[in-house]
């Protein structure tokens, strides 16, 4: 697993709000106690808001604000957007000063919320994840909004690629890349997609609606 994939991992780990130890979580995701807490001192660099110690625990509550700006997430994704296209030019200065600036956003960038839970961001991404994404959040977006059905085909971190109908519920941003919360029927459960390794998207004809235990407010991020 890739050490970008692991923090990811850690932060949905975390984002219940409660207290977990570091051996709880080094045993989840099957790594040295000493992995899990160089990837805390990572998180807690890129802007993270984690609380805890060694020996004690971690957890994440405290709320990152951004006066006096608010984004919507179109203005977020325009913004990384465009972050993204002039670091990958060839232009050195210009692709420092995207840099700089991607670093001062990720420093003070508020948080969305999922249902009761709070979602964090995290610096840790290239700008080439974000740019691999950008190109699905249109029609996810709209799918969304109207409810509908998309088939994906999507490329999991262990590399397998994998076809999948789902029902996306709602995006979010974890600093550089955006996720998908979704009910997928392949697995019969809710799963939480990264946007960037999507490979191919299809717009269903199929429309759904509230099912109880498939809508959003039934998302646990702790299961």
């Amino acid at each position: 697993m890739r050490r970008t994939d692991r923090l990811f991992d850690i932060i949905q780990i975390l984002r219940d709000g409660k207290l977990h130890r570091a051996q709880d979580i080094a045993d989840r995701l099957e790594v040295s106690v000493r992995t899990i807490y160089r990837d805390m001192d990572t998180l807690t660099a890129s802007g993270v808001p984690v609380e805890g110690e060694r020996g004690v625990g971690y957890m994440v509550r405290d709320q990152i604000t951004l006066p006096p700006l608010n984004l919507t997430p179109q203005e977020l994704e325009a913004l990384n957007l465009g972050m993204a296209i002039v670091a990958e030019a060839a232009d050195p200065d210009l692709k420092s000063a995207a840099l700089s600036l991607a670093d001062k956003i990720d420093a003070v960038l508020p948080t969305e919320t999922i249902a009761a839970a709070d979602a964090w961001k995290f610096a840790v991404y290239p700008f080439a994840d974000a740019a691999r994404g950008f190109t699905h959040m249109p029609p996810v977006r709209a799918a969304i909004k109207s409810r509908q059905k998309l088939r994906i085909s999507y490329r999991r971190i262990d590399g397998t690629l994998t076809e999948r109908t789902i029902r996306p519920l709602h995006m979010e941003y974890w600093g550089r890349v955006w996720t998908l919360t979704a009910w997928c029927e392949l697995r019969s459960g809710f799963r939480v997609f990264r946007i960037d390794l999507i490979e191919d998207l299809t717009a269903l004809p199929e429309l759904f609606t509230d099912e109880p235990g498939k809508r959003l407010a039934d998302f646990d991020p702790a299961t």
